[in-house]
């Protein structure tokens, strides 16, 4: 990444470029992503090609100012970081289904991050809703933070990330290049079994820390002490203003899940 695109990418989120790779400039770059850059997977029902390469995820997040799920969201993320300076390694996680069963291999990417004042976190801009600031990667006690409260479990060689007392996913120690995640990524994007194939999802954290949420035609707020609204978007133009003026996407015709396309044209 050279210094142009770190600029627009600095400018896509609204920050300054940070004098020196500290804790407290993640932790303000992590932020400002999560309130900027949306948790989406509107490309799998639009029929966008999902490419994980750099150059493609900086077209995608800081060209067409849209978001990603999180290999997109994380592998942009740790290339800005790298560009500035951070110490970054990929991390390749499962995510904890319903019944408590762990997903696919490279089931999830988030990033250890190591600053020059000596600190190493786990940053996750990637993952919906999660924490806000990233994790102090070596500490087992509880972290409390505006999404909740989180810990990180020994689980033999990999970790376990706890959010409100339930795990949300295992990682691996490993590090990892961005083309390992390629084939998780098209699992994503084509398994039937996926939840990504099977709904619709845009959503962000707000300024005043709540976040909202637009899953198909139900339009979410939560509010920061967990208070939350719905409501039904009628028309497509509705859907089509929710994405623009809320998440800031442009988009010429409204996403579909497949079983929702294939029930219109009777199939």
């Amino acid at each position: 990444m050279n210094s142009a695109e770190v600029d627009a990418y600095l400018s896509r989120i609204g920050a300054g470029r940070p004098g020196r790779p500290t804790a407290d400039a993640l932790r303000d770059l992590h932020l400002r992503h999560l309130r900027t850059v949306p948790f989406e997977n509107l490309s799998i029902h639009l029929g966008e090609e999902i490419v994980l390469e750099e150059e493609r995820l900086l077209e995608k997040l800081v060209g067409a100012r849209r978001g990603g799920f999180c290999y997109e969201l994380n592998g942009a993320f740790g290339a800005l970081l790298t560009a500035l300076g951070y110490e970054v390694a990929l991390l390749a996680g499962r995510v904890y289904g319903g019944d408590g069963r762990l997903g696919i291999p490279y089931d999830h990417l988030a990033l250890r991050v190591r600053t020059d004042d000596g600190g190493e976190w786990l940053a996750d801009v990637g993952f919906g809703a999660h924490s806000h600031y990233p994790l102090a990667f070596r500490e087992r006690g509880e972290q409390k933070d505006p999404g909740g409260v989180f810990r990180i479990v020994e689980a033999g060689p990999d970790l376990d990330v706890v959010m409100n007392g339930r795990p949300e996913y295992r990682l691996e120690t490993r590090p990892r290049a961005l083309a390992d995640f390629r084939v998780g990524a098209w699992y994503q994007c084509t398994s039937p079994e996926s939840h990504f194939t099977q709904s619709l999802v845009c959503s962000r954290v707000t300024e005043d820390g709540g976040r909202i949420t637009l899953s198909g035609r139900t339009f979410k707020t939560t509010s920061a002490d967990g208070v939350k609204e719905e409501r039904q978007l009628g028309t497509d133009e509705e859907v089509l203003a929710a994405y623009r003026e809320r998440f800031g996407i442009e988009l010429d015709r409204v996403p579909r899940v497949a079983q929702e396309k294939a029930g219109e044209s009777g199939e």
